[in-house]
């Protein structure tokens, strides 16, 4: 959502006051956290190893690149403009400029009063690393109401600093308006990209460059319009026509394995994977942001923001079209939304440390006040609003020997069959992971193996041992018998745990889903408007499979991150879910198994990685 980032960081970056006269005791039940000072709860809840700016709140990611002068990665977030920092192992960061002071901010004559995302061409003019963003000229900006045809227009800007600043051109924008008699819902979030498919269906020269920007139409669906480079400075772009477009508010299939396609699209990157991750030869996925309805549509917000992913062909029959073949879910977080990334090549500096190969890398936004919906949430006192989640590798995903039943064989899911046998299958999917640097860095510290256990009684069973903090990575498998797709079994974990507080995530076959159980999570949440209680959800499909000649329903593998109040789930290298865990007591670091008393559920390799890495160790 833009119109926030435009009005309201300014505000909420600003340095405020801190009051230490009064310590705030962890062992004792929370007051109104609202009465506290301000900056008071600044470390509370502030993780470790997670992307976010010194102070303030953070907004979408963008204008990610690899400067292929240095070989650093350069990350981007929306803050006061667009500003960013640099890795060279996908661990440890730099703040591009002091204070995180943003590399581009509004007040030209294209933008004066915001500017949204933005994508790097990263030899572009000059040369130099080049930035097309959105300039913004008239506010407020929504779906829901009518649009203001020239409140957004695609600018340029160029650094000549290593990416410590962009400067704008001193010229109009290089896509100044909208596709003629289009009353748009959008028109922002311009993707850069290179595409040997496009290059084919659309008869242009090796190498062009396309944008993707996203928005919609009114009274007619979600769409991007696509355009083509047409000169070599970058000034004039071909529009090619809305090469991917939905009808309004649908689903794909019946919903369940990809949300909704909702009235307007957002920040859609464009980029092409194959199994080892990207590859110019690769088939062609999107990921997007999807802006649905919700009941009631508040003025100048959304209720409901879906993050996801797609896949499909191109096919030019007088026209370019992008057609879906396959949609998922990239992060089923209810604040989890914006998702951006970029190529990172093997000549990176992180991917030559590590020995990996071209990869597409996507951070995706943690909203701390989702969306602005939520009223009361002591901002003052905590003076940080959101996180990037941790970087993730994408690529096509190959689930191997699974049983050719119905449920491998749902039309229109987020799975496709890849390889026909005798009596089984392989399928396909997005793979989704945690970024090989980070996940080695996350758990290279100390840890501890837990005993595995079969259970099948109701309650919690305490670990033997527990973290010693609430920075840590769970990692177990669980496995089901046969006779668990009939059954109500709940299973899985607690975490940040104690007498008066946990966190429960667990699997259950009744809606294929990993919920997370938040209801306990915060006696803040009891004392304080605005910190969520709310169950978040998303679903994951176990198949049957066959293992040494035997069918059995798949394992549940799972990585469970917690740093501090930001709560990350992978599962089976194909699902992800980002929230928040504001857990209050000093002594809520307590891991459990959980099972609700339905079936049986047996817990193996377990192991706990303890203390999590700074992110940010040349920050004060």
């Amino acid at each position: 959502m833009k119109l926030s980032n435009a009005i309201t960081v300014g505000l909420a970056n600003r340095a405020l006051a801190v009051d230490f006269h009064t310590p705030i005791d962890y062992n004792s039940a929370p007051p109104n956290l609202s009465t506290l000072a301000n900056a008071s709860l600044f470390k509370t809840w502030r993780p470790r190893a997670h992307l976010l700016p010194p102070s303030g709140n953070i907004g979408d990611p963008c204008g990610h690149y690899t400067d292929p002068k240095t070989g650093l990665f350069h990350v981007g977030w929306l803050y006061n403009g667009i500003s960013g920092a640099t890795t060279d192992d996908l661990v440890t960061y730099k703040d591009l400029n002091p204070d995180g002071a943003p590399s581009i901010i509004a007040g030209g004559k294209n933008d004066p009063l915001s500017v949204f995302d933005g994508s790097v061409i990263p030899s572009g003019i000059d040369g130099m690393p080049t930035l097309l963003y959105t300039s913004v000229s008239y506010l407020p900006i929504h779906w829901s109401i009518p649009y203001t045809r020239g409140s957004e227009t695609q600018s340029l800007a160029v650094s000549y600093d290593g990416g410590h600043n962009f400067t704008k051109l001193n010229q109009g924008p290089v896509i100044p308006t909208p596709p003629f008699a289009l009353n748009v819902t959008a028109f922002r979030d311009p993707y850069a990209f290179q595409s040997p498919i496009l290059d084919k269906s659309v008869n242009s020269t090796q190498g062009t460059w396309y944008v993707a920007i996203s928005g919609g139409v009114h009274g007619v669906g979600p769409c991007q319009f696509l355009y083509r480079q047409n000169d070599a400075d970058f000034q004039y772009w071909e529009y090619l026509g809305q090469w991917w477009k939905e009808p309004l508010n649908t689903t794909w299939g019946n919903g369940h394995w990809a949300g909704g396609w909702g009235f307007n699209f957002e920040v859609g990157n464009v980029f092409s994977l194959d199994a080892e991750g990207y590859s110019e030869d690769g088939e062609i996925f999107i990921t997007l942001g999807a802006e649905g309805s919700g009941l009631p549509i508040v003025p100048q917000v959304s209720s409901i923001h879906d993050m996801l992913w797609v896949t499909g062909n191109v096919t030019n029959d007088g026209s370019v079209t992008f057609k879906p073949t396959m949609a998922g879910v990239l992060d089923w977080g209810v604040s989890a939304y914006a998702a951006a990334g970029k190529i990172l090549p093997a000549s990176s500096q992180a991917s030559t440390k590590s020995g990996a190969p071209d990869r597409f890398i996507s951070y995706v936004w943690l909203t701390g006040d989702l969306f602005e919906l939520v009223k009361g949430f002591p901002t003052a006192q905590q003076n940080w609003t959101g996180a990037l989640l941790l970087p993730r590798e994408l690529n096509v995903r190959t689930i191997s020997n699974v049983v050719d039943n119905e449920l491998a064989r749902e039309a229109l899911t987020s799975w496709r069959v890849a390889r026909e046998g005798s009596g089984q299958i392989d399928l396909e999917t997005m793979g989704i992971s945690i970024a090989r640097e980070t996940y080695s860095a996350l758990t290279s510290g100390s840890s501890f193996v837990e005993s595995g256990k079969t259970l099948s009684n109701a309650g919690s069973v305490p670990f033997n041992t527990s973290p010693s903090s609430k920075f840590f990575v769970l990692a177990a498998n669980i496995s089901f018998p046969t006779s668990a797709r009939d059954s109500g079994i709940q299973a899985g974990f607690q975490v940040l745990s104690s007498s008066l507080e946990s966190t429960t995530i667990y699997y259950q076959f009744s809606n294929e889903s990993i919920i997370v159980d938040r209801s306990n999570t915060s006696a803040a949440a009891r004392t304080t408007a605005g910190i969520l209680s709310d169950n978040e959800a998303g679903r994951l499909r176990l198949f049957d499979v066959l293992r040494n000649g035997k069918e059995q329903i798949e394992t549940l593998e799972l990585t469970i991150v917690v740093d501090n109040s930001v709560l990350e789930v992978y599962a089976n290298g194909r699902f992800a879910l980002g929230t928040w865990a504001r857990s209050w007591y000093a002594n809520s670091t307590k891991i459990n198994f959980f099972h609700n008393g339905v079936g049986e559920a047996t817990f193996g390799d377990v192991t706990v990685f303890e203390g999590l890495y700074d992110a940010w160790p040349q920050r004060k």
